[in-house]
Parts: C-alpha cells; structure tokens; sequence
C-alpha cells in the first residue's frame, strides 16, 4: 500500500471523528459554548479546520477552486451542528480522494507554497496537517468533555 493511500485512510478516518464529535454535542448552542480561559469554540475550530483542509489539500493540492477566509473561521457563530458535519463529510471524501491519488514522486516534490517558513515536501507537509487535525480533534473532544460532563466517545472504525 501507498503512502499516499495510508496517509488517505487516516484523514478520512479522523475527520470521520471530527464529524462524530460535532453530531456529540447536545445542541447547536453547545457547539459554540466557550469557557474561561478556553478561546475558540469546537464550532469553530471544527470551521478551521474545514477551512485548512481545503485550502492546504483540496485547493493546493487538488486543483479545487476555493477561497479561504480564516478570519471567519475564528468569529463566524451559531452554524447549526447537522450543517456543519455535513459540510465536513464533504471534506472528507474531498481530502481523501485528493490525498489518495497523489504518485509517489508527487509525494517527494515540494508542497506548492511556503506555509510555516520552511520548505517542506508534499509528504513532510501532509503530516504536518494531519497532526493538526489531531491537535484540534483533541480540543474538540476535551471541550465538549467539559461542556458536558460525558465521557470519551465510542469512535468509529473505518
């Protein structure tokens, strides 16, 4: 199996996750609830990362016409939970097809443009967004731990 498609599998199981975790909280109202010293809502780091993903790889990467507005991921609020996870699965199939029909020596080149300051090939670049994926799915499941009282969610296996 391929890089590209391992790498694929794992996207498109974790934003599986992130989807399941905003269909977790009990109301839309919840979804957007912050708390002392907490600064962005899972909605919106649910937004950001939406806005990442297709940006870095459905637009970088996939040719996808798309025009980010990170700002509005930060401040946009009260996006109903079903909207937004259906959103989401749309980025899922997205990232996953993108990712998977990478060739291995488009995996080698480097990643279009210079996010971090560094140059970085498309393989050091797509780790980079999966674990920042992780890192915000983490917050998100945190969040609503606290929001909530519950517990970790039973995850879905792909």
């Amino acid at each position: 199996m391929s890089l590209a498609i391992e790498m694929a599998a794992l996207f498109r199981r974790d934003i599986a996750r992130l989807v399941q975790e905003v269909r977790a909280f009990p109301s839309d109202a919840a979804l957007w609830e912050i708390r002392p010293g907490v600064t962005n809502s899972a909605g919106n780091l649910a937004l950001h990362l939406e806005g990442n993903l297709r940006d870095f790889i459905g637009r970088q990467l996939g040719g996808v016409d798309y025009t980010r507005q990170r700002e509005l991921e930060f401040s946009a609020r009260d996006v109903p939970r079903e909207t937004l996870a259906m959103r989401l699965e749309e980025v899922q199939e997205l990232v996953y097809g993108t990712v998977a029909g990478l060739a291995g020596a488009h995996m080698d080149e480097i990643y279009p443009i210079n996010v971090l300051g560094v140059e970085l090939t498309t393989r050091q670049f797509l780790a980079h967004l999966y674990g920042h994926l992780s890192f915000h799915l983490g917050q998100m499941d945190y969040l609503r731990r606290v929001l909530t009282g519950e517990g970790a969610l039973k995850f879905v296996r792909l």
